[in-house]
């Protein structure tokens, strides 16, 4: 809602009459009903999306909490509440119909499916004009922002950010905050009680008023909407506004909630962020009372009163917020279909048969689903002809979790809609425990003349010192280094500095370990017991589709990146791994499949895996587009002539791959060794902030067999995830992949999407400014703000042009209707991704020429390969 309309508002008679400076005028305005105020307390933290820390940074839909929503109401909630976009700006989709990416028949189509009776000419010419701004709900503090020369509300997120980030520290600061044991809020009183920067504002009795607060939050919330006088209809926008005020720490309270429903758990730091937010208004309220504030505050008060503007359907109204809305989305859908159009014809140009041929591929590598490696599929494929890919989630249906050699904490490498099953333990293969005791103390020594050097360094005695007599002889060869791009690649964690031999053995066990270092949680089970070991590989092949015809030698491939200074690099990993790489969940499924026991009891449940096939791990790094393999020393010899040519021909495809790339990276006149080098250097570059462009670009999601889609160039913007329903005959591998892969692979478009449409609230600016918060909690743009979520710019644009499109996801299964609509029916979250329009749904038919569509409400539709 517009502030300034708010504040031009009128006064009635008796208003002007019955309004004193007295606060407790506004105290007794209304009650608000405690179990009415706790039902819009959750539905506000329902709204927020959670944020996972760096070093396990995943793709977040930033509009999850709203997902229930249709995404143009969505788009209204957020307008309204928070000023957000959800849509680009109109000279954005200017630039696309002017350059012929949007046809007049994408425009006429986009109209028909959003019932709207606009023309095409009609549409264009609505983008010559920007959409009225957004408003928002305006806090008490963003009110007193344009009456005073303070910053109120720059100053209060500073300072909930500034406890937070102490609160919630992830072994950064030296110095621990005292109140660790405390609750967020309780900690905060007494953080806030003795902190004297109010006093710099000019309000120095804040500090005494805090600890008359109410102890309980949702107390504190209670009064503090009472006291302000909050109209019932707009508690919850107020609170979804106070959240998104602070939104970083708002999705990093939410991710604690998140956390805890997984293992049927409640937490309730999120309702504490949102009483501290709640209790700055009050507080500053009740210390800059004056008349013209009350009187502002009443005027905004008496608009947030109105009944919340309903969407209207696009091109249905003359004018308002509404139309605006509408014309956008139409513009939305337009662009999409555009890309729709493109990509069908590819589909439909393409063969159909989906026949395994009867010669035995001479290898098979399964990759993960990443847009980037369809791409390395594709120059393997034609590097080596008779090479068969696959797709798969790059955790390979294993539900690890990891403790790497020598470190105490566990990383989660499955996706985070799941919860971890087995907790794996790395260990040196074939080494006696003496020499592993021995490891495992070199790295705890290390760790702990780390922490020693750490705490010296950023000691507030000895940090100048240090500075002025050690820094610059003791680090003047490493930045040199990295200036020049001559730094070698950045260290694995916990590398503990073994000699190559056995570095090369390190690798997770099945097994639960000899060492105590490495215990399982309550909800986790240490190792893999053998009685599991069966079925998880028998659920991971059929979810491969691969039951026969196995290679003799079959790679499963994860994925990782390769940056250096880079607080996103997780970013850039596996986000099927939970923002790790891929090697240990392939490493963990080769050794399984691998197991002749395993063996034994897959061949007695139908899948026969001949004697001569081996499972090897493999790891793509997707900044170099190098393959690195794991494992060979325990390869038979007599595989030594087929891993050479294998070791060839995926140098051979990462040559092309990164031929391919170079137009991408701009680096259009290198190529052999000159683009090689360059790009290696680009890797190692403490200086670059575009390493790689990731997932840009990501737009489709298919799940088919290979054949469907290969020699397409899809160019590195789908998802491949092969399936051939004729051998799921319960449809659970349809299911899996609806209910896991498909969510996770719109969790990254919806990421991509709201980091582009609205950088401010949903990414997180300018990389170039961040600042590592906690260790590994998150960025500041700068010093100071909130936290920030989502991509920074640099993900997303070069510098002259944006290098992502965004759309929303459109999935293509090849899968009968009735199996489609049943998962649907029985999936919350996938039916209200596609009935509330977050996702665009296809079904591929056997033949080339069979594809339709799904229109929440109206059924499958068929799509001519001509148009849609």
């Amino acid at each position: 809602m517009n502030l300034t309309a708010l504040s031009n508002l009128a006064l009635t008679p008796v208003e002007a009459m019955t309004m004193t400076e007295e606060i407790e005028v506004t105290d007794a305005s209304h009650a608000i009903a405690p179990s009415w105020l706790d039902t819009q307390i959750t539905a506000a933290c329902d709204r927020i999306a959670p944020v996972w820390p760096l070093d396990r940074f995943v793709a977040v839909n930033p509009f999850h909490g709203l997902r229930q929503a249709p995404f143009q109401e969505a788009a209204a909630i957020m307008r309204r509440a928070a000023g957000a976009r959800l849509y680009m700006p109109r000279a954005y989709y200017r630039e696309q119909i002017e350059a012929g990416r949007i046809t007049p028949d994408d425009l006429r189509q986009a109209a028909a499916l959003c019932g709207s009776q606009l023309e095409p000419d009609d549409i264009a010419r609505a983008t010559a004009s920007e959409a009225h701004p957004a408003g928002g709900v305006p806090l008490l503090t963003a009110v007193l922002d344009e009456m005073d020369a303070d910053r109120w509300s720059s100053f209060v997120v500073d300072r909930i950010s500034h406890h937070c980030a102490a609160y919630f520290d992830m072994g950064q600061a030296t110095w621990k905050q005292p109140w660790q044991g405390m609750s967020l809020y309780a900690s905060w009183r007494r953080f806030a009680a003795l902190d004297f920067s109010t006093t710099m504002m000019g309000q120095g009795g804040m500090r005494a008023r805090v600890k008359a607060l109410p102890e309980n939050p949702r107390d504190c919330i209670r009064s503090a909407l009472t006291r302000l006088g909050i109209p019932n209809a707009a508690v919850l926008d107020y609170l979804h506004a106070a959240l998104m005020d602070v939104g970083g720490w708002a999705a990093w309270t939410r991710l604690l909630r998140w956390q805890a429903e997984l293992v049927g758990e409640s937490d309730a730091t999120i309702e504490e962020l949102l009483a501290i937010r709640l209790a700055w208004d009050l507080l500053v309220y009740e210390h800059k009372a004056r008349p013209e504030l009350t009187r502002r505050w009443r005027a905004v008060c008496a608009g947030l009163a109105q009944a919340p503007v309903v969407p209207e359907p696009a091109g249905q109204a003359d004018a308002g917020p509404s139309t605006d809305q509408g014309i956008d989305h139409l513009l939305l859908t337009a662009q999409e279909l555009a890309y729709q159009r493109r990509l069908i014809g590819q589909l439909t140009a393409a063969r159909g048969d989906d026949q395994e041929s009867p010669v035995r591929p001479v290898m098979q590598a399964a990759f993960c689903i990443d847009v980037r490696s369809e791409v390395m599929r594709r120059s393997l494929e034609t590097a080596c002809p008779q090479a068969q890919t696959l797709g798969f989630a790059g955790f390979f249906g294993a539900p690890i979790e990891v403790v790497p050699l020598g470190a105490a904490q566990a990383k989660p490498h499955a996706p985070v809609l799941l919860s971890p099953g087995y907790r794996v333990c790395s260990e040196i293969q074939g080494a006696d425990g003496a020499r592993s005791d021995r490891a495992l103390n070199t790295q705890r020594r290390r760790m702990g003349i780390s922490k020693s050097w750490k705490a010296f360094k950023m000691g507030a005695s000895s940090c100048f010192s240090f500075v002025e007599a050690a820094g610059i002889w003791l680090y003047a060869p490493k930045l040199i280094g990295d200036s020049l791009g001559w730094s070698r690649p950045v260290p694995a964690p916990n590398d503990l500095r073994l000699d190559a031999e056995a570095a090369s053995r390190v690798a997770p066990s099945l097994d639960v370990p000899a060492h105590d270092h490495c215990c399982a949680a309550p909800e986790t089970t240490l190792g893999i017991p053998e009685e599991d070991r069966l079925s998880l590989a028998e659920g991971i092949l059929r979810g491969m589709s691969l039951t026969e015809g196995f290679a003799r030698l079959v790679l499963l491939v994860g994925h990782g990146s390769t940056s250096v200074n880079n607080p996103y690099a997780a970013g850039l990993d596996c986000g099927a791994c939970g923002g790790q790489t891929g090697e240990a969940s392939a490493r963990v499924v080769a050794a399984l499949l691998n197991e002749p026991r395993v063996r034994e009891g897959l061949a007695e449940r139908g899948i026969a895996i001949p004697a001569d096939t081996w499972f090897l791990p493999g790891l793509h790094d997707t900044t170099t587009d190098d393959v690195r393999l794991f494992d060979t020393a325990i390869l038979p010899s007599d595989y030594a002539e087929e891993l050479a040519e294998i070791r060839s021909w995926l140098k051979e495809a990462g040559a092309l791959t990164r031929m391919q790339r170079a137009t991408f990276l701009r680096l259009d006149g290198l190529s052999g060794r000159g683009l090689e080098t360059r790009i290696r250097r680009r890797s190692r570059d403490w200086s670059q902030i575009r390493p790689e462009w990731g997932l840009a670009g990501n737009a489709a999601f298919i799940a088919a067999p290979r054949a469907r889609t290969q020699g397409i160039d899809l160019g590195g913007r789908s998802f491949l995830h092969d399936y051939d329903w004729q051998t799921d005959a319960d449809f659970k591998t349809l299911e899996l992949i609806m209910t896991a892969p498909l969510v996770v692979a719109t969790w990254i478009n919806l990421q991509y999407y709201g980091s582009m449409v609205d950088n401010r609230r949903f990414g997180s600016g300018n990389k170039v400014l961040h600042n590592v918060v906690g260790g590994a909690i998150g960025v500041l743009e700068g010093n100071a703000g909130d936290l920030r979520v989502g991509l920074p710019l640099q993900s997303l644009h070069d510098g002259q042009r944006w290098m992502h499109e965004p759309l929303r996801l459109s999935a293509f299964l090849q899968a009968p209707e009735a199996a489609i609509e049943d998962i649907i029916a029985r999936h919350e979250l996938i039916r209200q991704l596609l009935d509330n329009g977050w996702l665009h749904l296809f079904r591929l038919g056997e033949s080339g020429a069979e594809i339709e569509r799904r229109l929440p409400g109206q059924g499958w539709i068929s799509v001519l390969p001509e148009g849609l």
